[in-house]
């Protein structure tokens, strides 16, 4: 198995956080996608290696230990990417206005291995929570 890119990882983050409720809605979707063709840190980054990314993570989330997997492939992102990591994961939770416990559940154990503290975390909880607001 080859290792994954820093990219696929933070796909993995923000497929894992849609899919913890069980209803990969299409407004996180649709975020999920938009994120990919805009944030810097996805330049270079195609439509199918999004598509591809996705489907390999819903493939390892089938299994039993799953979200533990996704949780440590996260855990091993760059440290100047952990942040950003989390910041995708709580614009995700966020952006169909309403987040399920399954996902504040995810979140907790997201901020559990990385190296963002507690403040920061609720900074971007926060901030993801106001850019959605209606």
């Amino acid at each position: 198995m080859h290792s994954l890119s820093a990219q696929d990882t933070l796909v993995y983050v923000m497929v894992s956080i849609s899919a913890v409720d069980t209803n990969m809605g299409e407004v996180e979707l649709k975020r999920i996608g938009n994120i990919v063709k805009t944030l810097p840190v996805f330049e270079g980054y195609s439509g199918d290696q999004l598509v591809n990314a996705s489907k390999a993570c819903a493939d390892i989330l089938e299994n039993d230990e799953g979200l533990e997997t996704v949780l440590g492939m996260a855990a091993q992102l760059p440290a100047n990417l952990q942040e950003t990591a989390y910041a995708l994961a709580a614009e995700i939770a966020a952006s169909d206005l309403k987040v399920a416990a399954e996902e504040v559940r995810f979140l907790q154990l997201l901020r559990g291995r990385l190296s963002v503290d507690k403040l920061t975390c609720a900074a971007l909880e926060r901030a993801a929570q106001a850019r959605h607001q209606t």
